[in-house]
């Protein structure tokens, strides 16, 4: 359907005020004004609508192309509501401008409406279209083709363990990569670097090996006989220590020649004269060097070392056959030394690691402090409830909506038979206990008669189940509360001692009751915890400001 209001008039101007507007003009012959009376005229697209159909509502403006025209902006059409509003053609005919603007209306309730006047104003001229009625019909729903269910019980729901899946992978993670560093770095066999692989070698072969080494080295070339001579006394010196086990690299050239004479003597040294003499002759000449200063030729130099060689041959040939039980000894000593080289690397491993942990858990406390490193290391309660999956949903009926972090369980509530007269039906939903940690719980109320609640009441109610689980020298304030969405109710909070079951300890537990309601029915959220617990405090905050109810029965 199409209906199109008439054009606008403009009414029959008196004459004296015609001619106040000639003498206007006279004065000012500069100033423009509209040749002719702008034209107005309303569409609309259909008078009936179902709920949340829409109707097209244009208005178009003919005037001149000077004129400055505002069309009704923002829930101007209401009861209706406006959906958008589109701009529609602009045309224009030499000195006239045609302009259209058009707006989708809606309404979610049925029943009969009328569209006010809209207010068009061109050069701050006020004009008025014309009003309309507007009926808005229901839609028809045939409940007999469609087939009705029972309500479905309610189903126990197992709790996620996503997030503890999740955490369990982190720190086995974490361990993992720890376990790897300490390996690669402490307890793996690493690859010998040629000091150690030589240090490994026995005494004989590792002596003869170091002479080559000084055999091609430089020392001489570059006149540096002093090192020269060091290095060859400390390796025969050494290998006398390791080998002949007597005490060279501490001992005088007179007192090692000594102790090997004696050794000889003893039979435990079967070397001759001439190779002690020998010995004795370039240990002689190394002390001549090395504090003396001299220098002996390059080719005295070269044949000590091939002497010290030949002596090193000799004492290894000299020296007996070890014995089974010394070779077991030796044996024995090896993998002592090996089990002592092992727990030398377990130990730096662990001190490595318990340093880690320390200077993460400094570096942690210093940052996080050490309430939020201890709660997080070894749990908290309320804390694994904030950080947790929060559920949010609506409970009885006048529904109360919030979110927790846990779903509320519907309880069997019995009502003494006083109380069952007055009471249609009750729904009550609660999570934790009041002498718990934290405790959140809603009751939606609907009464037999269309009588107010009585918020005190019910309040005084609650507080008395408060005493009798142990809550006492309770403080109570009451303050208004409003939920995001407006709707205002009473607040009552304060603060109470509670005696902990079984012991002589008390703590001091924060509570908050908030009551709404209206004609027939009363709401009620009831929320108690520890006083100083701050997750809990964040938690209760976090209710509070999602909280919303119904206040339509």
């Amino acid at each position: 359907m199409r209906v199109e209001s008439s054009k606008l008039k403009v009414r029959n101007v008196p004459t004296p005020f015609v001619l106040m507007i000639l003498l206007c003009l006279f004065l000012n012959p500069f100033s423009g004004f509209s040749q002719e009376n702008p034209n107005i005229s309303v569409e609309l697209d259909t008078l009936s609508i179902k709920i949340g159909e829409q109707i097209q509502y244009k208005i178009t403006v003919e005037a001149d192309s000077t004129d400055v025209v505002h069309f009704p902006e923002g829930q101007t059409f209401s009861p209706l509501e406006t959906v958008e509003a589109i701009i529609g053609d602009t045309l224009k005919n030499n000195s006239k401008v045609t302009l259209q603007r058009i707006y989708a209306l809606t309404q979610f309730d049925s029943g009969a409406y009328t569209i006010p006047p809209q207010r068009i104003a061109i050069n701050e001229q006020p004009f008025f279209t014309d009003s309309f009625n507007i009926k808005v019909a229901d839609v028809v729903v045939d409940t007999t083709k469609q087939k009705m269910y029972d309500i479905k019980p309610l189903m126990q729901v197992e709790k996620s363990y996503a997030k503890l899946w999740k955490t369990l992978f982190w720190v086995l993670l974490g361990l993992l990569i720890i376990g790897g560093l300490v390996y690669w770095f402490f307890l793996r066999k690493k690859p010998l670097t040629e000091e150690e692989k030589e240090a490994l070698l026995p005494p004989y072969d590792r002596a003869l090996l170091e002479l080559k080494k000084l055999e091609n080295s430089r020392y001489l070339i570059q006149d540096e006989y002093k090192r020269y001579y060091s290095e060859l006394t400390d390796i025969v010196r050494m290998y006398l220590e390791d080998e002949v086990h007597v005490s060279a690299m501490e001992s005088t050239t007179g007192q090692l020649i000594t102790k090997l004479e004696m050794l000889r003597d003893a039979g435990e040294l079967k070397i001759d004269d001439d190779t002690l003499d020998q010995f004795k002759k370039i240990l002689e000449t190394a002390d001549l060097v090395k504090f003396a200063k001299s220098k002996p030729a390059t080719s005295v130099a070269e044949q000590d070392r091939k002497l010290v060689e030949q002596i090193v041959v000799k004492t290894h040939e000299a020296l007996p056959e070890p014995t089974e039980e010394e070779l077991l000894l030796n044996e024995e000593y090896l993998e002592e030394l090996a089990k002592k080289k092992q727990r030398k690397r377990i130990y730096w491993a662990a001190a490595i690691f318990a340093g880690l942990v320390v200077l993460g858990g400094g570096i942690s406390v210093a940052y996080f402090g050490f309430k939020q490193v201890r709660d997080t290391v070894f749990g908290y309660p309320t804390k694994e409830l904030l950080e947790g999956e929060w559920v949010s949903s609506s409970y009885g009926f006048p529904p109360v909506e919030l979110e927790t972090p846990d779903v509320l369980i519907r309880q069997e509530v019995k009502l003494p038979p006083e109380t069952e007269e007055l009471i249609k039906e009750l729904q009550s939903f609660s999570y934790g206990s009041y002498v718990g940690i934290f405790s959140v719980s809603t009751s939606s109320v609907t009464y037999k008669e269309e009588t107010d609640p009585d918020f005190n009441a019910a309040v005084g109610s609650t507080l008395s189940n408060f005493e009798k689980f142990g809550l006492k020298n309770i403080i109570t304030k009451q303050e208004e509360f409003v939920t995001q969405s407006g709707v205002k109710g009473l607040k009552t909070y304060g603060t109470g001692t509670l005696d902990a079951p079984g012991s002589s300890d008390s703590k001091r537990a924060k509570y908050n009751i908030l009551s709404f309601g209206g004609k027939g029915f009363m709401q009620q959220v009831v929320i108690t915890w520890e006083d100083g617990d701050e997750y809990a405090e964040q938690i209760v905050d976090r209710i509070l400001n999602t909280l919303d109810v119904k206040t339509q029965v």
